[in-house]
């Protein structure tokens, strides 16, 4: 069985549509449903199937789709472990969340590039938590995200490479006299309770006894940055990119102590055939950012 038919299978289940899962795939979509007729005429049934403007699985694609990714996934190792350099072959399968795309990401990057041209880097976008779905399945190599707020798995390896309090983010002609009562007083753009700074914000004014006055709440540091340096409101978030670099219209103003911090890192599956080129990597973003373990 070949497998580039399983990988277009997997492609049109993951992203819902044919069209979507050939732009992936970098092929006609034609091309792209011909190897899935191939693929569930070799199984013997229809493996997907419409439902309104979506494809997804029947009940014979539901049951074959771990098989699938399973076998995609040895089929990445053996090449991996075909490789006749000293890491495995690529690509390194690499996570990120938006702000360390931002902020962390980009020197690595030229550092890869310099020591390793020959491997290509595939980025998949995130958030913490679905990165880290990704990285526990199989999906990811490693992941640059925010160290989550339970204890990581003992097959894992964990890196930190920086620390990022939270700050009151205001825009620049705001008069501040008093951080927290202007926490309180000014309308408020709240980042997502389901991130973990978001939580961190929450958990941090209720402490205080405030309840601000919430006219946003959404998950994406960028947006939120934009809003407040309209005039929308106020916000507390972790200092990092895209604002920690003192853009016009913004001020950051410190939380009085004792104030929470996010720490962002690299996560990765030890003892994998791949865990040398996520290793390769981590050495790299450490020494770009030596804050230590």
């Amino acid at each position: 069985m070949d497998s580039r038919y399983l990988e277009c299978f997997v492609q049109v289940v993951e992203r819902g549509s044919i069209a979507e899962a050939a732009r992936y795939l970098d092929m006609p979509p034609a091309s792209l449903a011909q190897r899935l007729k191939a693929l569930e005429a070799s199984l013997g049934g229809p493996l997907v199937m419409r439902a309104g403007r979506t494809v997804r699985p029947t009940v014979a694609g539901d049951r074959i789709l771990p098989y699938a990714r399973r076998i995609l996934a040895e089929t990445r190792d053996m090449r991996s472990a075909a490789s006749s350099t000293d890491l495995p072959q690529g690509p390194l399968r690499l996570g990120a969340t938006p702000s360390s795309l931002a902020g962390i990401l980009p020197r690595v990057l030229q550092d890869w590039a310099a020591r390793h041209p020959q491997i290509e880097i595939y980025i998949e976008p995130g958030a913490t938590a679905t990165l880290y779905e990704h990285l526990m399945d199989g999906e990811l190599d490693a992941a640059v995200l925010v160290h989550p707020r339970f204890a990581l798995p003992k097959t894992c390896g964990w890196r930190s490479l920086r620390d990022e309090k939270l700050v009151l983010l205001a825009p620049r002609g705001l008069k501040v006299t008093d951080v927290l009562a202007t926490a309180a007083q000014q309308p408020f753009i709240r980042y997502d309770r389901n991130a973990v700074a978001g939580r961190m914000a929450d958990d941090y004014l209720k402490s205080h006894g405030i309840r601000p006055r919430v006219r946003f709440e959404l998950d994406g540091i960028a947006p939120i940055v934009q809003m407040v340096a309209s005039g929308l409101g106020v916000s507390v978030l972790p200092d990092s990119p895209p604002h920690g670099g003192g853009e016009p219209g913004l001020r950051r103003w410190p939380l009085p102590a004792p104030c929470p911090h996010r720490t962002v890192g690299v996560l990765w599956q030890r003892s994998t055939v791949r865990s040398r080129l996520a290793e390769a990597f981590v050495q790299l973003a450490a020494r770009r950012y030596p804050m230590g373990k």
